[in-house]
């Protein structure tokens, strides 16, 4: 049997919010845990991504695919990086969606842009598909304070059926480092999509230092 067509399929999409880091790192467990990854990224995420870390990404789809799958292990195919405006992308319809999708960062203007259905780009037509399909939806949003509006947004989405996960690290597990937490949240959004995950042990078990 082909492992293309066995693979799980989850999109992921990556805004100009700062905490390109979780994306990055969240794309890099999936490739890990051999997931086909549908990967969008917004010009201002790419923006972000050259403030943010020393990566230096090519602007064509596939020429970045190329570049992140030689970055993080993926095999071949395992890894589609679609346009901003490819209305043709699987994502782009209810028959080819995943089964799940991750806006990680998420901007407040994508936040409500995908609350109301604009679907002006496809990263916001590919969440107004998994809405409508009735598939998982995770908003990593980051931003604070928080405005009315953006907990207005927040509301609506969780009344669609979207999980707003914003992008709050805990302590309990004692991170020793910036990457410990990443890793906090990266875990828990690989745990709401079902993806085994060893970053962070389940609440009560002992991590692997103790």
């Amino acid at each position: 049997m082909n492992t293309a067509t066995t693979r799980r399929r989850i999109a992921l999409a990556m805004t100009g919010a700062s905490g390109v880091q979780y994306g990055l790192r969240l794309l890099e467990c999936l490739i890990q845990a051999d997931v086909h990854v549908y990967l969008m990224l917004s010009q201002p995420a790419r923006v972000v991504i050259g403030m943010e870390t020393d990566l230096s990404l090519p602007g064509r789809p596939a020429e970045l695919a190329r570049t992140l799958s030689a970055l993080y292990g993926a095999a071949p195919g395992q890894l589609e990086v679609f346009g901003e405006q490819q209305w043709t992308a699987p994502v782009a319809s209810g028959s080819g969606a995943p089964e799940s999708m991750v806006i990680c960062p998420c901007t407040t203007g994508t936040l409500s842009a995908v609350a109301v259905g604009a679907s002006r780009s496809l990263i916001e037509r590919a969440a107004d598909v998994m809405l409508k399909e009735r598939r998982r939806l995770i908003v990593v949003l980051r931003e604070t304070p928080l405005s009315e509006i953006h907990l207005e947004n927040m509301l609506r989405l969780t009344r669609m059926g979207a999980v707003m996960m914003p992008a709050n690290p805990g302590f309990y597990h004692r991170p020793q480092s910036i990457e410990d937490l990443i890793d906090f949240m990266v875990a828990r959004v690989l745990d709401h999509l079902s993806v085994p995950q060893g970053l962070l042990p389940p609440w009560g078990e002992p991590s692997a230092g103790d």
